[in-house]
């Protein structure tokens, strides 16, 4: 299949592409540990290929941005190599790829994300930016959408950072990055991050050696392609599907 892939084009032919192309996908990662088997560029390289796929699926009508590789990533700073981006640098950094693609005649934008600690910063600068720049901007996790097959797959109770599922989403799309021989378990302790996690009725900050002593939590040992590819899969057909939808709703609007 084909794929527009910014990166890798000359610009005559990104010329040629921008005749159909109507969505940008902007992959976004971190720079961060993640344990003892998966790189610290892990997250980067995760968006980058699952952006990719979908715009495979989306051919010709998305092209992949350059990926934006470092995130927001202080509760990893207390693990060697981390780099972390202040969320209004990464805002920025967002907001000057965007006003450069618009001016390129793009007018949607994907910020597909494979860091969690992102999040909320994409929620601020879709809202902003799309006001403010006159475009729309979308934002999704990468593999979130794959309800079913996390459900029926991953059984961790606590998992989402170098654990079974992300391991096995590596080993499908990305196997270089996965230390295959050094995979653990995450060692959790117990603190004060249970009562400021998602699932609690107050959440804040707090540093991930609070909760795992080797930066995983969840069980890699468990992973495995099949596994992953259920679950990339999965979620491709459900951003495709929406995407699409997306597209088409403005296109005859």
């Amino acid at each position: 299949m084909n794929a527009y892939v910014l990166a890798e084009m000359t610009y005559p032919e990104v010329e040629e592409a921008l005749t159909t192309t109507e969505l940008a996908i902007i992959p976004v990662g971190a720079h961060e540990q993640h344990g003892p088997h998966l790189t610290e560029n892990c997250d980067g390289m995760l968006a980058e290929r699952m952006a990719i796929r979908l715009a495979e699926r989306l051919y010709p009508q998305a092209l992949v941005a350059p990926t934006i590789s470092m995130g927001v990533s202080s509760h990893h700073m207390n693990f060697a190599g981390t780099i972390a981006l202040q969320p209004s640098t990464l805002i920025s950094i967002i907001h000057d790829m965007v006003i450069s693609l618009k001016q390129h005649g793009i007018s949607h934008f994907l910020l597909l994300n494979a860091h969690g600690g992102n999040q909320s910063t994409l929620s601020v600068a879709s809202t902003e930016l799309s006001q403010k720049l006159g475009v729309n901007i979308y934002y999704a996790k990468t593999t979130a959408s794959a309800k079913e097959a996390i459900k029926r797959n991953i059984h961790s109770p606590l998992f989402g950072h170098s654990c079974e599922r992300e391991v096995s989403e590596a080993l499908y799309l990305a196997p270089s990055i996965v230390r295959t021989g050094k995979l653990e378990k995450g060692s959790v302790q117990e603190g004060r991050w249970r009562n400021l996690r998602p699932s609690s009725p107050v959440q804040g900050f707090y540093t991930y050696d609070e909760m795992t002593v080797n930066g995983c939590i969840g069980d890699a040992t468990q992973a495995n392609e099949d596994i992953g590819k259920e679950i990339v899969e999965e979620a491709l057909d459900n951003l495709e599907r929406t995407l699409k939808e997306l597209i088409s709703t403005a296109v005859k609007a």
